[in-house]
């Protein structure tokens, strides 16, 4: 047998648990694709899956096309196409990793705009610059609705769209020992939490927004995080896409060194789909295989294109979902409290359902369209000159910079955004002359600051001239 399937049959012990999920779901006004979603995950949950995929089960993915070398300049840039295409940005996180407390997307980035400013002004721009009303949609989450929203009233021309949000579900945590809904009185909030990405494909058909943008002519969605400013809309990978007649396409990168232990892209023996195996689905013994990035070449951007009406049917096909792998998390019931109740947290991964489609594919981009914020590393990357913001909003390298340099800032003293801003209190450091700067220990860095070549240091303070002398060599 190809794929292990899950039964959605459930003993009658399983069914009564069962049930004080669906009511809990449904007196929180849960749509019923919410609900199907969940069931099944706790269905997967109850048999025992691991989501593990094995080694000799799949084989490297090759023969990926190239948008540089294979797609531009031969399928066109139509702008046609545009008023058949939605842009969606993933906008759930909260940042909680970093040390905020809001959504990710209110970060400022470069001077005083956000995420959130520039996707809105290269959304803006692309309508006025190809004349065609792009549609835009945000899927937040409960945690983030509230702040995006009045944050983008400084935008009309979004804000007023009735279509702008789409809200992701919430799902209950589970209960480790008795398998019920877990329960925490002094927190009732903390008995929910979010269902990962994945949630895209149930928010879509439960909230009827999928039927909606069907009915309005719209064929092609593009999906990518709020925090990659790289992921922008390419009219000649939509012209590629819509040619191909694929119902899903993953955008993904050459893995680097850097890359070892994220998810990869691979092929399963069985039917020859595409499939995403992330380090969660990898038994210890196939570690190093998994590693292997000459062997595994590929990492997914999680920028997605998707064909809409093929996602209506497939939905249908299934029995009102899209039937994801299973991600399972243990975690305590308030995750400030290592002594309340241990639960399990369930969640989906969006890039999970390219093995649920007949012909989905994927296609080699470069990495300047994956330049997302995991840590403040990242952050202090994109706020400097190495990155300048374009004519029309996008991110970009600054001119005659072949490759970002690699920032690997103290991962205890730079954990927290509040730590990097107090170090770039008197500016951000010049890195368009670097390659590599890594700092241990805690830095005072300033706009005079100018980091040439490698550098390391375990300095507790920069002066400005002093900088400008000795950045030139690898420095400790």
């Amino acid at each position: 047998m190809c794929k292990p399937s899950l039964s959605e049959n459930m003993t009658a012990e399983a069914a009564a648990k069962f049930k004080l999920f669906h009511d809990k779901m449904v007196a929180e006004g849960l749509s019923d694709a919410a609900i199907r979603a969940f069931r099944h995950s706790y269905t997967a949950l109850l048999n025992g899956s691991t989501g593990m995929i094995a080694e000799d089960s799949i084989q490297p993915a090759t023969n990926v096309p190239s948008l540089e070398a294979d797609i531009k300049g031969q399928y066109g840039n139509s702008t046609a196409l545009l008023a058949q295409t939605v842009v969606l940005k993933l906008n759930g996180g909260l940042g909680t990793s970093m040390g905020l407390d809001q959504a990710k997307s209110l970060l400022s980035v470069k001077g005083d705009d956000t995420f959130l400013d520039l996707t809105a002004k290269q959304v803006l721009h692309m309508r006025q610059s190809l004349g065609v009303d792009v549609k835009f949609v945000l899927m937040n989450s409960y945690n983030t609705s509230k702040d995006t929203l009045k944050f983008l009233q400084k935008y009309p021309q979004l804000s007023s769209d009735p279509n702008l949000e789409l809200l992701q579900h919430k799902v209950p945590k589970i209960n480790a020992a008795s398998m019920e809904p877990a329960a925490w009185p002094q927190a009732p909030h903390k008995e929910w939490c979010p269902p990962g990405h994945g949630d895209l494909y149930a928010a879509l058909s439960g909230s009827g927004m999928l039927n909606k943008l069907l009915a309005e002519g719209v064929k092609y969605m593009f999906v990518s995080n709020s925090d990659n400013l790289g992921a922008t809309l390419d009219t000649e990978l939509l012209a590629y896409f819509a040619a191909s007649e694929k119902p899903l396409v993953m955008e993904v990168c050459e893995r680097t060194e850097a890359d070892m232990k994220g998810g990869h892209l691979a092929v399963r023996t069985c039917d020859r789909r595409l499939i995403f195996r992330e380090s969660a689905q990898c038994e210890g013994a196939d570690a190093a295989s998994f590693q292997d990035i000459k062997r595994h070449r590929f990492f997914s951007t999680n920028n997605m294109w998707v064909r809409l009406d093929r996602l209506r049917e497939a939905i249908a096909a299934a029995g009102g979902l899209i039937p994801l792998p299973l991600i399972r998390n243990a975690k305590t019931v308030d995750p400030q409290d290592d002594k309340s109740p241990p639960v399990y947290q369930l969640e989906t991964c969006m890039g999970h359902a390219i093995e649920c489609f007949e012909g989905g594919g994927a296609v080699l981009v470069p990495r300047t369209r994956f330049a997302p914020v995991k840590k403040c590393s990242d952050l202090l990357l994109l706020r400097s000159d190495a990155y300048v913001v374009s004519d029309a909003y996008n991110v970009v390298l600054a001119p005659h910079i072949p490759r970002a340099p690699l920032v690997d800032l103290d991962a205890k003293k730079f954990k927290l955004v509040s730590q990097l801003d107090a170090a770039t209190a008197a500016g951000v450091p010049s890195l368009a002359q670097c390659q590599r700067f890594a700092v241990r220990g805690s830095v005072t860095l300033s706009t005079g600051c100018v980091i040439r070549g490698s550098v390391r240091s375990r300095m507790t303070a920069w002066r400005p001239r002093r900088c400008r002398r000795a950045s030139t060599a690898m420095r400790r």
